[in-house]
């Protein structure tokens, strides 16, 4: 599966030893990361950079000094951020309930201390790329509301009685307009949002 060449994995652990091994691993299979040794300096990172703009995910031990990560975890679902910056949780033994939890409330996955090089970056790589798909969405939802924005109140109208499959003439009897103003409302609103015909913009609508 390939993956963006901005895309980076933030690692997240107290230990060194955990944070420079996950390091080499991702190197040697050409993943960027970022290391943080607290979830407070990571807090920090993250809150900078407003927002993920780049497929990233997040390596993040269950049971740290100071903020532990799964209130961290909790940080990123006020921050808005799951699941376009998805999380997996390095865990010991004794945090595997807890692990399991938030697996549940939204995380990506969990992996147990000591575990398989390969399946963990195997399943990083698939957190990148369902980053990759939730920015995507993200920003197609970005784009059709900022069109959707520049269309008058009239064209909304003209537009929602398109969408529906009324035909110029229906909707000029709707709107107590005439057709040629409707045909002129509709071309404006098929420029405007990209289209080409009542189809395309219907199933624009529909995938919102």
């Amino acid at each position: 599966m390939k993956t963006s060449p901005h895309a980076t994995v933030y690692i997240v652990d107290d230990d060194a030893g955990v944070r420079e091994a996950l390091a080499w691993l991702l190197r040697s299979r050409r993943l960027v990361s970022e290391c943080f040794d607290s979830a407070e300096a990571f807090d920090e990172r993250i809150t900078a950079i407003s927002g993920i703009r780049e497929p990233s995910c997040v390596l993040l031990d269950v049971r740290m000094a100071g903020l532990s990560g799964l209130a961290m975890f909790e940080k990123l679902i006020t921050y808005g951020l799951l699941p376009t910056l998805p999380v997996i949780f390095l865990t010991g033994h004794a945090d595997v309930p807890t692990a399991v939890d938030a697996v549940k409330r939204g995380a990506f996955d969990f992996y147990e201390k000591p575990f398989s090089d390969n399946a963990l970056v195997d399943r990083i790589v698939q957190a990148l790329a369902l980053s990759a798909e939730g920015l995507a969405l993200h920003n197609q939802s970005t784009g059709l509301q900022a069109r959707l924005e520049g269309l008058t109140e009239r064209e909304r109208d003209v537009m929602r009685l398109v969408v529906g499959g009324l035909p110029n003439k229906l909707v000029a009897d709707q709107l107590d307009i005439s057709v040629r103003t409707v045909e002129v409302h509709r071309a404006r609103v098929f420029d405007k949002m990209g289209v080409k015909s009542a189809v395309e913009l219907a199933n624009l609508m529909r995938n919102t």
